[in-house]
């Protein structure tokens, strides 16, 4: 799964993927598997449950990263559009890493953006993915919804994007 960069980290509640406690991610994930959006928050410290998270990750294979690897905030907000890619993440050094990937999902526009350009395909709709092969490995790159809350979509509708890549 590749977002574009993390918030500045003032706006962090951990120091792992999606920090920021106001974005969805970890409320997706809990909502899909455990039927529980709160399932990896830790309300009372408005932070995320890494001591959960983190096993149910590995146990079920979800791999997480940037797709880029140096930025500049052209402002103070954590929003891409206020995104300068300074250097974007070799995505195939990534893919050669992780020889039992079969799918990318990119959380966001500019994520799926550069994801495409490397990966020479066209973006695909949101909820939507398009096959690529990679050094002969047949692939999938599958486009979510931000997990942003200023994405202007409610929390169930951005699950049930996921759900068709995350639980098939």
């Amino acid at each position: 799964m590749l977002g574009t960069f993390p918030p500045s980290e003032k706006r962090w509640s951990v120091r792992f993927y999606y920090p920021n406690f106001i974005n969805d991610m970890w409320r997706i994930v809990g909502l899909l598997f455990f039927h529980d959006k709160d399932y990896f928050v830790d309300a009372a410290r408005k932070r995320f449950r890494l001591d959960l998270l983190i096993p149910f990750l590995r146990e079920q294979g979800i791999a997480l990263f940037d797709t880029a690897t140096r930025i500049r905030r052209t402002t103070g907000t954590a929003s891409d559009k206020d995104l300068e890619i300074v250097e974007q993440t070799d995505l195939y050094q990534i893919l050669r890493r992780l020889p039992l990937c079969e799918s990318i999902v990119t959380a966001g526009q500019l994520a799926t953006e550069i994801a495409c350009s490397q990966f020479g395909v066209l973006p695909p709709k949101v909820g939507e993915s398009v096959p690529f092969v990679f050094e002969g490995r047949q692939l999938r790159l599958y486009r979510m919804p931000s997990s942003s809350r200023a994405y202007p979509m409610k929390l169930e509708q951005k699950a049930a994007y996921y759900q068709k890549v995350l639980l098939p």
